[in-house]
C-alpha cells in the first residue's frame, strides 16, 4: 500500500467495487462531471471496466483509498494514460460524498505525485478537471501543479458545455 498523511492507496477488492458503484457511478449528476462521456446504467453483476482492474493493461493503475485509520474505503484514485516513451501520464481521482471536504483529495494528489514520479520514474503528471471543481483545483495546487491552460466549453455536462481546467507538473518541480 502507498500511504500518505491520512489516506491509503491500495488494490482494489472484489467488496470494493458494490460501494464505488453505489456512491460514484449511480449517481448521475456526479458520474456525469467525472466521466468523458454520457451516464448509463450499468446492469447489477456486469464486470464495469470503471472498476474492474485488468492487471494486463500497462496503461493505467487503479487503486481503492482507504482512511489510514481504520482502513475505511473512501474513494478511487487512477494514474491513467500513462505513456513509457514521453514519460508522461494523467491524475484522476474520486471521493465519496461522505469523504468530500477533509483533505482527503489532497493527500490522493500527493500519494499518486510519489507514485508517478519516485515509483514509476516519470517526467510529467497532468490533470484535467472542470473549471468548477474548486475540490480538485485546490487539491492539484497545493500539489505544486500549475495551471497551464483552460479548455472553453470542452465538455458537455448534464444539457450544457463547461470549461476544463489543464493543469501540470514536471519532476523537478515535485516538491515530495
Amino acid at each position: 500500500m502507498l500511504k500518505g498523511d491520512k489516506v491509503g492507496l491500495r488494490a482494489r477488492h472484489e467488496d470494493d467495487i458494490p460501494v464505488l458503484r453505489a456512491e460514484l457511478y449511480d449517481d448521475v449528476v456526479n458520474a456525469s462531471r467525472a466521466e468523458g462521456g454520457p451516464w448509463r446504467p450499468i446492469t447489477p453483476g456486469f464486470k464495469d471496466p470503471r472498476l474492474v482492474v485488468d492487471d494486463t493493461k500497462e496503461a493505467s493503475v487503479p487503486f481503492s483509498v482507504v482512511e489510514l485509520a481504520g482502513g475505511t474505503l473512501v474513494g478511487t484514485a487512477t494514474l491513467w494514460g500513462i505513456d513509457l516513451h514521453n514519460r508522461c501520464a494523467h491524475i484522476g481521482l474520486g471521493l465519496l460524498p461522505s469523504a468530500r471536504g477533509k483533505g482527503y483529495g489532497t493527500d490522493v494528489v500527493a500519494v499518486l505525485c510519489h507514485y508517478g514520479f519516485i515509483v514509476r520514474g516519470l517526467q510529467r503528471l497532468q490533470i484535467e478537471t472542470l473549471a468548477d471543481n474548486t475540490g480538485m483545483l485546490r487539491s492539484a495546487e497545493r500539489n505544486g501543479f500549475v495551471r497551464e491552460g483552460v479548455l472553453r466549453s470542452s465538455a458537455w455536462v448534464m444539457g450544457e458545455f463547461l470549461d476544463e481546467v489543464l493543469l501540470g507538473l514536471l519532476a523537478q518541480e515535485y516538491r515530495g
